[in-house]
């Protein structure tokens, strides 16, 4: 991280069930807002353990992860949910607050993106509320165009076109 913090990026399991909830549990009122776009006081179980078991198959699920005196604690995480039609996905993420501004969500970003691309998505998309400036902010700077949702002006629709591997390879210098 730019602060000198390390994390370990790994791909999310069913038994890091325990550890997502608390990391809910961490998370403020305005956090949650910003993540679920609707004010959310208790996680739902059953939707939670639905999306674990759907990884990888239906998805991509990314979490960061620090030692802690449990064992780890999960402090930021990006999923990538595979839309039916086989080349695109709606992303989402969350980065707890003691790790915002330390490029964090750039690196789970960058993680998801390259992923999706190595999956065969051609297509990243997710819907940001307008209030979340830094989220949309990384966005921009990550080469997402960002556009009004239509019909809801409190949100902004992300997208990225997506190369294939072999392209994006061949573009990196």
């Amino acid at each position: 991280m730019r602060d000198g913090r390390a994390v370990e990026l790994r791909a999310v399991c069913p038994a890091d069930e325990a550890e997502l909830l608390q990391a809910f549990e961490r998370m403020s009122s305005d956090a949650r807002y910003m993540r679920f776009m609707h004010a959310i006081r208790e996680p739902d179980i059953e939707r939670v353990r639905s999306a674990l078991a759907s990884f990888p198959e239906k998805g991509i699920g990314l979490v960061a992860t620090v030692p802690a005196a449990d064992g780890i604690d999960i402090v930021g995480s990006a999923i990538a949910v595979f839309a039916n039609d086989g080349a695109s996905c709606e992303f989402a993420i969350t980065v707890a607050s003691a790790f915002g501004g330390a490029g964090l969500a750039t690196t789970l970003m960058n993680a998801l993106i390259d992923e999706a691309r190595r999956r065969g998505r051609t297509q990243i998309e997710g819907f940001v509320l307008t209030q979340n400036q830094p989220m949309l902010r990384l966005a921009r700077r990550l080469g997402f165009s960002v556009e009004m949702e239509p019909g809801d002006p409190s949100v902004r629709v992300c997208r990225m076109a997506l190369s294939k591997p072999s392209d994006a390879a061949a573009a990196r210098p």
